[in-house]
C-alpha cells in the first residue's frame, strides 16, 4: 500500500507531524534510521525536557534570534498553551518554573517522548525503524517518494522531512536532511553551533571546573559587535559554559567563523558600582587586616576563585591585607568588574544543544512548511534556519512547525 504521507525522522517535529496528519485521516509512514523514537527529546533539559515556554508569543519570538518571525503563523495556530493541553490530553501534565519554562510534572523526558510516539501510533501512523532515507524522488518539481539507503523505493506524493540538525549526532541528528534538501535545489545556509560551551585560550578556568557563579554579567565582544548577558556562568576544564555563555555562544560562533577574535569580560559584582565596590573592599580589608590577602577576600568571593583574581590583578597572594596599597586595591576592583578571557573556539557542533543555520526559510511557506520549490515536500524542526535561546523555545518551534506540516499535508490530500 502506498502511504499518503512519508515522514522522515521520528523526533519531536516528526512525531507531531505524523500524529497530526494521521489524526486528520491520512495514511502515514514514519521512517526513522535509529531504533528508538525521539532520542534527542529523551535527553533534553538534562533529562527533564523543557517542552516549551509560557511567555507571550511576542516575547517568545524575541527569544528566537534565528528567524523567529518565520514562526509567527504556526505559533499562533499551535502555541505553548495548545502544547500543554496536547500533553495533558496524553496524560502528561506540565508545570511552569522560573523564566516561564515548562516541564512535565514528572520531570521525566522519556514520558514526553513516549507520549509523542503513543500519539502518532494511536492516530494510525506506522513507524519503521532502521530505515535511512538516501534521496528524495522529484519529478517536474513535485516530490514522488523516497529512496532508502538499501536501494528500496517508497512512493508518496507528500514527504515531510524533519531529521534534525547536526547537534548531538548520537541521537541520530547528523544533518542528513540538509543534503536531502540541497539535492532538491534548496539553499542550506551556513550551519554553526548555537547554545554551546566556549573553549578559552587561558587555562586557569580548568582549576575552577565545576564552579558556578550566579548573578554575574558577561559581555562577549569582537570587532563585529558585542552582547551582554546576566545570570549564571559555569567554569569547565576547557573554558566556560552555563546559561549566559550558551546564549552568547550564538554570536561568538558567528564572529569566530568570520575570523574575528572574541573576548569575554566577566563582571563578578554587577550590582556594585565601582565606588561602592571600593568601599566594600575597604570594609573587608579592615575586618581581615592581619590576614594574608588570599585569606582576606572570603566574604567577597568563592574560595577557589580568590587565587585567580589575585593572579589576574597582580597582587601577591601572601601579602598582608594591611599592606595592600590603594593602587593594588583599585587593581583588585578592576579585575572583579572586568575579569577577561579570550575565546579560542566553540565546542564542535556535535556538542551544541541546537544548530544555527539550515534550510533557508524564504524557500518554505511559513503557514504550511511546504517547500516553495518542490510541491508536496515539507521541511520542519531543526532542519530549518531557525534557532532560539534555551528555555523551551527550540522544542516549541519543532512542535509548532511539525503541527503545521502535518496539518497541511493531510489537508492537501483531501483536496
Amino acid at each position: 500500500m502506498i502511504p499518503d504521507i512519508i515522514v522522515v525522522g521520528a523526533g519531536a517535529a516528526g512525531l507531531m507531524a505524523a500524529g497530526q496528519a494521521a489524526a486528520l485521516g491520512a495514511s502515514v509512514l514514519v521512517l526513522e534510521k535509529m531504533q528508538q523514537t525521539a532520542r534527542k527529546v529523551r535527553i533534553s533539559g538534562k533529562g527533564r525536557c523543557n517542552v516549551t515556554n509560557q511567555c507571550p508569543i511576542r516575547d517568545f519570538l524575541e527569544n528566537v534570534p534565528g528567524n523567529g518571525r518565520f514562526l509567527t503563523g504556526c505559533m499562533h495556530r499551535f502555541d505553548a498553551t495548545s502544547l500543554r493541553e496536547f500533553f495533558a490530553d496524553l496524560g502528561v501534565p506540565t508545570k511552569v518554573e522560573r523564566g516561564e519554562r515548562v516541564f512535565p510534572v514528572s520531570d521525566d523526558a522519556h514520558e514526553v517522548a513516549n507520549a509523542l510516539e503513543r500519539f502518532a501510533r494511536k492516530a494510525g501512523a506506522v513507524i519503521r525503524f532502521g530505515v535511512k532515507v538516501q534521496k528524495l524522488m522529484v519529478t517536474d518539481s513535485a516530490v514522488m517518494g523516497v529512496v532508502c539507503s538499501d536501494g528500496s523505493v517508497i512512493e508518496a506524493r507528500q514527504v515531510i522531512v524533519c531529521t534534525g540538525g547536526g547537534s548531538y549526532p548520537g541521537t541520530g541528528s547528523t544533518g542528513d536532511g540538509w543534503k536531502l534538501a540541497s539535492d532538491t535545489g534548496h539553499t542550506v545556509t551556513k550551519t554553526l553551533p548555537a547554545l554551546v560551551p566556549l573553549r578559552t585560550k587561558e587555562t586557569w578556568p580548568a582549576a575552577l571546573a565545576g564552579l558556578t557563579l550566579r548573578n554575574v554579567s558577561v559581555t562577549a565582544s569582537s570587532s563585529l559587535g558585542s552582547e551582554t548577558q546576566f545570570g549564571e556562568l559555569l567554569f569547565t576544564h576547557f573554558g566556560v559554559s552555563g546559561p549566559t555563555i550558551l546564549t552568547l555562544s550564538r554570536s561568538a560562533a558567528q564572529w569566530l567563523a568570520a575570523g574575528a577574535g572574541v573576548t569575554l569580560a566577566i563582571d563578578l559584582k554587577p550590582a556594585l558600582e565601582p565606588a561602592v565596590l571600593d568601599s566594600r573592599l575597604q570594609r573587608d580589608f579592615a575586618k581581615f587586616a592581619r590576614k594574608q590577602i588570599k585569606n582576606g577576600m572570603q566574604d567577597l568571593l568563592p574560595l577557589a576563585l580568590i587565587p585567580v583574581i589575585l593572579t589576574q590583578s597582580g597582587v601577591p597572594a601572601d601579602k598582608a591585607v594591611h599592606q595592600i596599597t590603594k593602587e593594588e586595591r583599585q587593581d583588585l576592583a578592576k579585575t572583579l568588574k572586568n575579569l577577561r578571557l579570550s575565546v579560542q573556539a566553540t565546542l564542535p557542533l556535535a556538542a551544541a544543544i541546537v544548530t544555527q543555520g539550515g534550510v533557508a526559510v524564504n524557500e518554505i511557506n511559513p503557514k504550511t512548511m511546504e517547500s516553495r520549490l518542490i510541491a508536496g515536500l515539507y521541511v520542519c524542526g531543526e532542519l530549518l534556519d531557525v534557532d532560539g535561546y534555551t528555555g523551551g523555545f527550540n522544542l516549541q518551534a519543532a512542535f509548532s512547525t511539525g503541527f503545521a506540516a502535518g496539518s497541511a499535508a493531510a489537508q492537501r490530500i483531501m483536496i
